[in-house]
């Protein structure tokens, strides 16, 4: 079944988003993160999506009490992103309740670790994030690009065994322009038997619609569903 993935990205306790990746550039929200995810949990949704702000910039998980506060409120599973560079993080956040975690720069910088964390956690515990832009690896905060190419960074892996691949587009994350379909249309033809996860640019019902044509995983879904561009009831078609 495709997945609607609600992302919920947190700084300083607080839900914020991103534009392009940009720290300096973010929209702050003020509604309660625990009526929103349980609102969410209501529909259908099983899994969401935590992005820990601080933790990318720490370079180590921070918002641990957010991430047990939505575990003691709802039945929600959560994937945990962000700052993740040891087996003690990993250890912790699952300890303080997260089902999932998805990795990016480590898998940048120490191929051999991320490799390591298929076998050992296993392939339905860990995604692999790919931030791209301009066609180039992000990695660290998004601040720095690496000279890879995405098809073959996500071949190393996926031949170790991974399963599950998020790519986000940063030149249409937080913008409400519109997924690359044309990338997640490659990225599917490339890597049938993976699960591709799209992130970046959602903007309505019917971006969804066309990236589960595209026989994707999943999508996940930020910005328009804070702002209520996509309504949370719209999300149930996705959930049955």
């Amino acid at each position: 079944m495709f997945k609607v993935i609600p992302s919920f990205s947190i700084s300083e306790g607080k839900v914020v988003r991103l534009k392009k990746g940009n720290f300096s550039d973010q929209l702050k929200y003020n509604f309660n993160i625990i009526d929103a995810t349980k609102l969410l949990e209501d529909i259908g949704i099983e899994v969401i999506h935590f992005l820990d702000l601080d933790g990318i910039k720490k370079e180590s998980p921070i918002n641990y009490h957010a991430l047990e506060t939505i575990v003691g409120h709802t039945d929600l599973k959560v994937d945990f992103m962000g700052g993740i560079r040891t087996d003690g993080d990993i250890n912790k956040i699952l300890e303080c309740g997260a089902s999932y975690f998805t990795v990016s720069s480590v898998a940048v910088n120490n191929h051999k670790l991320m490799a390591s964390w298929i076998v050992s956690y296993g392939r339905e515990k860990l995604s692999l994030m790919a931030n791209i832009s301009d066609k180039k690896l992000v990695y660290k905060a998004w601040q720095k690009k690496a000279d890879i190419d995405l098809i073959e960074h996500i071949e190393y892996f996926h031949m170790r065994g991974l399963k599950y691949v998020k790519v986000t587009d940063l030149n249409r994350d937080g913008v409400l322009e519109g997924p690359n379909f044309e990338l997640y249309k490659e990225l599917k033809e490339k890597f049938p038997d993976a699960c591709i996860i799209a992130s970046g640019g959602v903007r309505s019902i019917d971006d969804i619609r066309k990236l589960k044509d595209l026989d994707l995983y999943g999508v996940i879904v930020g910005r328009a569903l804070h702002e209520n561009i996509i309504k949370v009831e719209d999300l149930k078609e996705f959930s049955v």
